[in-house]
């Protein structure tokens, strides 16, 4: 069992890491261009995995009586490949974008009718 101070500050963790977890996906479904798209679940959805992972933390320590610190590895995991990723699918993204742009300047003009 729990005390009372525990569970609320448990339970607000959880809840905060769960509604930046909603913000990231919803601004991934609802901002207009890729890029755009790349930034909410990028950032959001690492500091709400964070609020959720201490959460974890804080319940196991106090059920084992002792700290329990190996889910910081899942932490330190997440705020590392998230943005690297994002990183890459952006630069891979410009570079699409660039080569559109460049194929669009080389091609002859369309005949008008």
């Amino acid at each position: 069992m729990i005390p009372l101070w525990l569970a609320l500050l448990l339970s607000a963790l959880l809840v905060i890491g769960g509604t930046l977890a909603l913000i990231g996906a919803l601004g991934l479904f609802r901002l207009p261009s890729f890029y755009q798209r790349m930034h909410a679940p990028s950032l959001i959805t690492s500091w709400g995995t964070g609020a959720i992972i201490l959460a974890s933390m804080g319940y196991f320590s106090w059920l084992d009586g002792r700290p329990v610190l190996h889910e910081l590895i899942i932490g330190v995991f997440v705020m590392i490949t998230t943005p690297v990723t994002m990183l890459l699918l952006g630069r891979a993204a410009v570079q699409r974008d660039s080569a559109q742009s460049l194929s669009e300047l080389a091609a002859p003009p369309k005949p008008k009718d």
